[in-house]
């Protein structure tokens, strides 16, 4: 089936909220996400690295909707290097030109997103009143 078939697939995404909204239910001391929380965000981050695969310019393109449908498929927009898949090759001029893109076309906009979940979340907040 290939790298990007199965462990790619949106089932596989299911597969591993499920199970770790289960876990995440195991009892231990200290706070945890409620489990429709848990699943969501592991669902979302299991299915991103698919959805980024898809945007590489390399590779045989990712099986969405395996096992039942093996075509794969690419995004149109593919701005993101693909990574060498050897250690010598991931350690020269080629590793850094990977890693340039995936600083641009993936780090960038999370923490774009992260910074912009910062003020959302401390606009909400009430402030203190002062006595």
């Amino acid at each position: 089936m290939g790298a990007q078939g199965l462990t790619h697939s949106l089932l596989a995404a299911a597969v591993v909220a499920a199970v770790g909204a289960l876990l995440g239910r195991l009892p231990r001391p200290g706070q945890r996400p409620p489990a429709r929380r848990l699943a969501l965000l592991l669902f979302l981050a299991t299915a991103s690295h698919g959805l980024l695969d898809a945007m590489t310019t390399g590779g045989l393109g990712v099986a969405f909707f395996s096992p039942w449908h093996p075509e794969r498929y690419f995004f149109p927009f593919r701005p993101i290097k693909v990574s060498p898949l050897s250690i010598r090759g991931f350690f020269g001029a080629k590793g850094l030109r990977v890693l340039a893109s995936e600083a641009l076309w993936v780090g960038l906009p999370c923490l774009l997103l992260l910074g912009w979940q910062q003020l959302w979340t401390g606009q909400r907040r009430e402030k203190p009143v002062l006595r």
